[in-house]
């Protein structure tokens, strides 16, 4: 992770928060963000920022049912990682910056979710 931060000077941190009454409850709602935030990727890149990367807030959950393994993924160009998957230590990287994060410990707490993209 210290090497792929080490190309990049700008990153933006974007923060989201939702309750949901069941966990499964949460896909759908990724689903849509995390779809939003790959525009947005394709817009900086199209802005000529070549290497922008977004890593998701959450798991992919593009697709409804997702195979869980990388060589069967139904759509590689749009899948990200979530920061957490390349080490990152989500929990000190956003309190660094004065954002809130706390473990839960029920699904109806209102969840702290970020996502982050990288712009060079």
């Amino acid at each position: 992770m210290k090497e792929f931060v080490r190309e990049y000077k700008t990153c933006a941190v974007f923060r989201f928060t939702k309750r949901v009454a069941r966990p499964e409850d949460r896909f759908a709602w990724t689903r849509k963000v995390n779809s939003k935030l790959l525009n947005l990727e394709r817009e900086v890149f199209l802005s000529g920022y070549y290497k922008a990367f977004l890593l998701f807030m959450d798991s992919c959950n593009l697709c409804e049912s997702c195979p869980g393994i990388k060589q069967l993924c139904k759509n590689p160009k749009r899948s990200r990682p979530t920061p957490e998957s390349m080490a990152m230590d989500v929990f000190a990287t956003v309190r660094k910056i004065g954002y809130p994060i706390e473990v839960l410990y029920d699904y109806k707490q209102e969840m702290n979710r970020y996502a982050f993209l990288f712009i060079e």
